[in-house]
């Protein structure tokens, strides 16, 4: 006869997300894109966890808290300055975005500089740096930067 081994979830899925469960739930949830370390602190308190408690310890309720908190920041009264889309520049309300929609945003964002003809579209265009950084040595692409000396001999 075999026995049956009760395998424990060592890979949990949220968002869209493969998270790590053999990591504290502070730490894992890091891993979905658009929460940081700021961030992470506050779902955590705010969904009511112990942050030191392992990813696949988590009930399967704590698990839907958890998601729903990630999801509906302001539902559980997380600040607005911990959110990463404030102000929406369209509707002007805040938002806070995780996944994919981080991406499709900023891309969004980016397309709408480039047809409003700002400078950080154009940089953003022409593939420059567009915070202000320098460019004499660095955002150099495919060449090698520096001196070149003569063959010897010749």
């Amino acid at each position: 006869m075999s026995k049956q081994k009760t395998e424990e979830k060592t890979v949990i899925r949220l968002i869209d997300t493969d998270l790590d469960g053999t990591l504290p739930v502070i730490r894992a949830i890091r891993a979905i894109k658009g929460i940081g370390f700021t961030m992470s602190k506050a779902i955590v308190y705010a969904a009511k966890l112990n942050p030191n408690k392992k990813l696949m310890e988590l009930s399967e309720e704590e698990l839907k808290r958890l998601e729903d908190c990630i999801l509906n920041p302001k539902k559980y009264r997380i600040p607005s300055y911990l959110l990463n889309r404030r102000r929406d520049p369209f509707e002007g309300k805040d938002y806070h975005l995780v996944g994919q929609d981080v991406e499709i945003k900023m891309k969004e964002d980016i397309k709408r500089e480039i047809a409003l003809g700002t400078y950080r579209g154009w940089r953003h265009k022409l593939g420059q740096p567009v915070r202000g950084q320098k460019t004499r040595s660095h955002f150099r692409t495919g060449r090698t930067v520096g001196v070149v000396r003569k063959k010897e001999g010749k």
